[in-house]
């Protein structure tokens, strides 16, 4: 992909979009598949950056796969006994939280000496309150460099028991520790210190750890427990739901500029907590209807919204561009986690709309935005931050056009984003 794309201003959008699989199921039902000990076929597999660095994680190990491209379609044959790992293995992650995190937990239930390291950002990316609550079940973890950072070193040793866990800066911690715990020695007992963001990740992980067989006690997202000696089935095949962060996207467009928008493989039963944005469009004013297996958008008349996005932040995003074409200020609040991301969001966002000519106010966990008098056509930086460089080519919709440097970022999580979003553009 080239260094940077121009976008020209776009007229209208209209079309139909078959959405690529979700990132935070793929990336799950992937490691849950390694874990059991039988063949998975799962469907509509999300061939991505993240997920690339989890399958090469795997791979290190011993897991074996078939891989279908065109079929987006992965078959995996489970091996628990290859997380048991005989020699010092040192492997990349990228800046794959997915597979970083819950890879922490998963290794240190075994006798093992695996260093885990990412790309500059991942190792700027905390993760002391994971590793705490491993230590706490007896599990042996060393930092390389920087206490609380990785690159980590997993030695084992984690058996279950009493875990008191911080989950205020990422739920993948407590994603970790769920799906680690039902393989462990003892009954595990997590409890959530001063509340948990980001919640409806943790009911994603949830409701797929059912689907292989695990069995979780949940009393109101405070206390959990999970009884040890548990194995994952298999379910045989797994139809991935599309991605409803990656249909934010497009959903915001035909709400901009519409025409008519459909995003096909997601709808009313969706387990990802991002299916909610559809509030938020109506909320501001979009024409939006929900079926079970596809949304579909018109234009609306947008205005602002005051809106605590704690268990959305990254659809939060796609609002804050939302905001740009709406009337009045909009306030996103309950955001501090967009600081510990694939960059600091709070202050890459504010930066990147004030060039736009939008009017910006950024706190510790807030960012307040009202539109532009008149867009400016502006380069945008994109911090190697996939959702960055979706956001702003929505910018295409105000009438001037947009350059989104290094777009090659959303190979992250959308490889052909961009494809997809020209096929919908009618430009003028």
């Amino acid at each position: 992909m080239k260094k940077k794309i121009i976008i020209h201003p776009i007229l209208k959008v209209n079309g139909v979009i078959d959405l690529p699989g979700s990132k935070s199921i793929s990336n799950r039902v992937l490691l849950m598949s390694a874990l059991s000990d039988s063949k998975t076929i799962l469907k509509n597999f999300l061939f991505s950056e993240d997920t690339k660095y989890m399958l090469d994680a795997l791979k290190k190990i011993g897991i074996l796969f078939d891989c279908n491209l065109k079929k987006k379609q992965l078959k995996v044959f489970g091996s628990k006994e290859s997380f048991k790992v005989k020699k010092k293995l040192s492997i990349f992650l990228g800046n794959a939280g997915t597979a970083m995190r819950p890879l922490v937990a998963i290794f240190s239930l075994y006798k093992n000496h695996i260093q885990l390291y990412g790309n500059k950002r991942m190792n700027l990316r905390p993760i002391k309150h994971l590793v705490d609550a491993l230590k706490q079940s007896g599990a042996i973890i060393d930092y390389k460099d920087i206490n609380g950072y990785p690159p980590v070193i997993i030695k084992g040793g984690f058996s279950g028991g009493k875990i008191h866990l911080n989950c205020t800066i990422s739920s993948q911690f407590l994603t970790s520790l769920l799906m680690t715990a039902p393989l462990a020695l003892n009954d595990t007992e997590i409890f959530i210190k001063n509340g948990l963001v980001s919640k409806p990740y943790i009911d994603i992980t949830i409701k797929l750890m059912q689907v292989f067989g695990i069995k979780v006690f949940n009393k109101n997202y405070t206390h959990f427990k999970i009884c040890s000696n548990q194995n994952y089935i298999s379910p045989g095949a797994f139809l991935i739901e599309g991605d409803a962060s990656s249909a934010s996207y497009f959903l915001a467009a035909g709400s901009i500029k519409g025409g008519k928008v459909r995003v096909n493989g997601i709808g009313k039963n969706s387990i990802q907590g991002d299916i909610k944005f559809v509030e938020v469009l109506k909320k501001m004013g979009s024409e939006i209807k929900i079926k079970n297996n596809y949304i579909t958008v018109k234009k609306g008349n947008l205005k602002s919204v005051t809106l605590d996005m704690n268990d959305m932040p990254d659809v939060a995003m796609t609002t804050a561009m939302l905001a740009l074409f709406s009337s009045g200020e909009t306030l996103i609040t309950n955001i501090y986690n967009w600081r510990v991301k694939e960059t600091d969001r709070i202050s890459a966002m504010s930066k990147e709309l004030k060039k736009i000519g939008s009017i910006v106010t950024e706190g510790k966990d807030f960012i307040k935005i009202s539109p532009p008098k008149q867009f400016i056509s502006a380069e945008i930086s994109t911090y190697d931050d996939h959702r960055i460089a979706m956001c702003f080519s929505l910018i295409a919709l105000s009438g001037k056009k947009v350059t989104i440097l290094n777009p090659k970022c959303v190979n992250k999580t959308f490889p052909e984003y961009f494809k997809i979003f020209f096929s919908i553009s009618k430009f003028e």
